[in-house]
């Protein structure tokens, strides 16, 4: 792809997604001490999804691997960096993944007048835990040559129970908005 062509494409990506990458909570973390002196012109894969889970067909879906490397190499490749062969070798290496889990938040007790909803001493009643479904996607890259961590970013977006164009759609919000934190 040529480069206006490619600044075209992203341009035309960065703009669908922006509205979405709005609402997507990104956490990040930067190597300060090792980003300065590493140059991340080209790039390989750190490795892929492996195993034969019950998570195959929706977390660890293959399809949802190929579209979230894909969605990666573009904004790399938007960034100036160039893929490599998985012969030659690269300046930094890529991985990333899709998971899910079920977060537990709460459990306090209210205290107040009454027992029950009435009047007088004792506890109103017991809150029981919050409990949601956190899915997550998430990138880091590596120095090549010493694998040394040089960025980690997630984003919280479940892909679980989605295929075909929603997980497709989703999986390109995901990784727009990890690249608005991205240090290149």
């Amino acid at each position: 792809m040529s480069k206006p062509l490619r600044t075209c494409v992203f341009a035309a990506a960065a703009a669908c997604t922006l509205a979405a990458c709005a609402s997507l909570q990104v956490k990040s973390d930067v190597n300060t001490a090792l980003i300065g002196s590493v140059h991340c012109r080209t790039f390989g894969w750190a490795g892929q999804f492996r195993g034969n889970t019950s998570l195959r067909s929706t977390i660890a879906n293959p399809v949802n691997e190929a579209r979230l490397r894909a969605a990666i190499a573009m904004h790399l490749q938007a960034s100036g960096m160039q893929p490599v062969s998985d012969q030659a070798p690269a300046d930094c290496l890529v991985g990333y993944g899709i998971g899910a889990r079920n977060v537990v938040e709460g459990g306090y007790p209210y205290w107040g007048w009454g027992p029950g909803w009435g009047w007088g001493p004792g506890p109103w009643y017991w809150d029981g835990p919050y409990v949601y479904h956190e899915g997550i996607i998430g990138v880091d890259l590596y120095d090549a040559r010493s694998r040394q961590p040089l960025w980690h970013a997630t984003v919280d977006q479940s892909l679980s129970g989605l295929s075909g164009d929603g997980a497709e759609k989703k999986i390109n919000e995901a990784v727009a908005a990890l690249f608005t934190k991205y240090p290149g």
